[in-house]
């Protein structure tokens, strides 16, 4: 058995094969590999013996299932009215100009994936943004700035 299909069976042990058991393989996988391959659902509807359409249909309708390659650090904005009225396009403005990406792209350096997404729930600090599993509120371009140099200088990444 190859690393994958290890990773799915063990997934199903822990989680089962149940309908209900579905999205928490998928986020397991996820974790593991940073986004679903198309190998990696045809496996785990051949370990539940369902549909690959099934896994494909519920990774493609959850904005936090990635199905296709993403940097090591996934930078998702908030897309919400309540947002932009307190200033998510400067904010994604100096996202794009510091990282010299757009929307729904990756660093040529596999760093950063800038990705918009449905409410995180911030609304009474927009606007927010979410890095991997870190919540960012109250942004301003400037603030935007300091986090993401944090980001590079604890990766040893050259700003200029």
């Amino acid at each position: 058995m190859d690393p994958i299909q290890t990773l799915i069976k063990d997934l199903a042990n822990k989680h089962g094969r149940t309908k209900e058991s579905l999205l928490p393989i998928m986020q397991g996988v996820v974790e593991r590999e940073s986004y679903l391959s198309e190998r990696s659902m045809v496996e785990i509807a051949r370990e539940m013996d369902i549909p690959a359409a099934d896994v494909y249909g519920t990774a493609t309708f959850y904005s936090f299932l990635e199905t296709k390659p993403t940097g090591k650090y996934i930078i998702r904005v908030c897309k919400t009215i309540t947002c932009a009225m307190k200033g998510k396009t400067q904010v994604l403005f100096a996202i794009q100009e510091m990282l010299k990406i757009k929307m729904g792209e990756t660093t040529p350096d596999k760093r950063f994936t800038l990705l918009e997404t449905n409410c995180l729930g911030w609304c009474h600090k927009a606007p927010a943004m979410l890095i991997n599993d870190n919540v960012y509120t109250e942004l301003t371009p400037e603030k935007v700035r300091e986090i993401l140099s944090g980001y590079m200088k604890q990766n040893g990444i050259n700003q200029n």
